[in-house]
């Protein structure tokens, strides 16, 4: 993708959100915008794939400001999500709407990719270059704390969202510090055929604890 088309993307994303809110993420919240057939021909659902990808890079952006050599395995990933999440705060009714989107069956594959490529973000801008096993068992481990805490979020309406980085923290701590856990993921990952079916297990296994 082209700088110039990456840029027209972005525009038209960032000229839809304040929309989506009233119109959620149908066509009716892009009517204002002539080129979106065009350049997003996937339609909504490009659209909501381009957001996450978006909040991405502006994720990285802001972990590359960072000390990342200096803080500890898990501040790093806590970092990363608490960062994501800040980029989405001017946006947060708009990503409430697209819960609901995403929801809908046909638009679970989209939602299990964009999650898991956030998670490869963070692990990389954390500082990680794993190529082995571990690169599948780190993702699939953050995936869960990415859409648990993003839930949290939406339903947060405490000061500086306190209650929502205490259960970062918290789980983080559970899928660090607890090896059993991490072989029992390993042994089940080993048998699984591509990253997106891990995914997807994960997506699950976060979406029973709402």
């Amino acid at each position: 993708m082209s700088p110039d088309t990456q840029e027209i993307r972005d525009q038209i994303l960032l000229a839809t959100l304040p929309n989506v809110v009233f119109e959620g993420w149908t066509p009716a919240a892009t009517a204002a915008e002539p080129d979106f057939p065009r350049v997003f021909p996937g339609g909504m659902a490009e659209l909501a794939g381009h957001f996450s990808e978006w909040a991405d890079r502006r994720m990285v952006a802001e972990m590359a400001r960072l000390d990342i050599p200096g803080l500890r395995v898990r501040e790093r990933i806590a970092a990363g999500v608490r960062l994501r999440l800040q980029v989405l705060s001017p946006h947060r009714e708009a990503v409430r709407r697209l819960m609901t989107f995403l929801a809908l069956p046909h638009n679970g594959p989209s939602a299990i990719r964009a999650t898991w490529q956030t998670a490869g973000e963070i692990w990389y801008a954390a500082g990680d270059q794993s190529a082995d096993f571990n690169y599948y068992t780190k993702r699939a481990l953050l995936v869960p704390v990415l859409a648990s805490t993003t839930l949290a979020w939406l339903a947060d309406e405490s000061d500086d969202f306190a209650e929502t980085w205490a259960f970062l923290d918290r789980r983080i701590a559970e899928v660090l510090k607890i090896p059993p856990l991490k072989a029992r993921l390993t042994e089940r990952l080993s048998q699984l055929p591509s990253p997106t079916d891990i995914c997807k297990r994960f997506a699950a296994a976060a979406g029973a604890r709402r």
